[in-house]
C-alpha cells in the first residue's frame, strides 16, 4: 500500500470537496441531534439554510485554495485514490499563540484502522515546525477518535504534548497542543 499526502491547488480542489459532505455526514454520528451537525431544510450539512446544494457548499470551501500563504489543503491518496484530506491553517485562522491548526481531518471508511490516518497527519505535522493545536468532539460518541488523535500525538511527540477540555470556537471541546520545535 502506498500512501501520499499532497498539497492540493485550486484544479485539484474538487476532490476535497468531493469528500467533505462525506466528511460532514461522518461527524454527524459523533454528535447525535445538535444543531449544526444536522442536515438544514435542504439535506446539506451545514448551519445555515441559505445553503440548498452540495454546489452552495462547495463554493464556501474556495478559501482553502484563495488563502496559499495561511490554508494548506492536503489530499491524502492511497494507492493514486483519493482516501481523505487534512486541512490545516496557520494565523489568522487559529488560536493565539498557535502555529498550525488541523482545522479538519478525514479518511473514509475502507482506508480506515490500518495506520493509514495517522501515518497521513504525521507527514503533515512533519512539513510545519511550531506550535500545534487541534480538538475534538469530548462526548462519549466519539471515543474512537479521541482515542485515535490520543495515540497519534503521543506517538508523534513521544508523549510531549497537552490535553484540555475547555472551550474553542466550535464550543466544548477536547483540545491537544504540542510543540514540534
Amino acid at each position: 500500500m502506498t500512501i501520499e499526502v499532497r498539497l492540493t491547488n485550486k484544479n485539484e480542489a474538487y476532490i476535497i470537496k468531493n469528500m467533505y459532505p462525506l466528511y460532514l455526514y461522518d461527524l454527524s454520528g459523533h454528535y447525535g441531534l445538535i444543531p449544526g451537525h444536522i442536515p438544514n431544510n435542504h439535506g446539506i450539512f451545514e448551519d445555515s439554510d441559505s445553503y440548498k446544494t452540495l454546489q452552495d457548499q462547495y463554493d464556501v470551501q474556495n478559501i482553502w485554495w484563495e488563502k496559499q500563504k495561511y490554508l494548506f489543503p492536503y489530499l491524502i491518496l492511497v494507492d493514486d485514490i483519493p482516501a481523505g484530506f487534512a486541512l490545516i491553517a496557520t494565523p489568522p485562522h487559529c488560536s493565539q499563540g498557535i502555529d498550525f491548526f488541523v482545522n479538519d481531518f478525514f479518511l473514509m471508511q475502507p482506508f480506515r484502522g490500518n495506520g493509514v490516518a495517522e501515518y497521513a497527519i504525521t507527514r503533515v505535522f512533519e512539513r510545519f515546525t511550531g506550535k500545534w493545536e487541534l480538538f475534538t468532539n469530548p462526548s462519549e460518541r466519539n471515543a474512537i477518535g479521541q482515542k485515535f488523535w490520543r495515540k497519534t500525538v503521543s506517538n508523534y511527540t513521544k508523549g510531549n504534548y497537552e490535553e484540555v477540555l475547555g472551550l474553542t470556537i466550535d464550543g466544548n471541546k477536547l483540545i491537544f497542543r504540542f510543540s514540534n520545535t
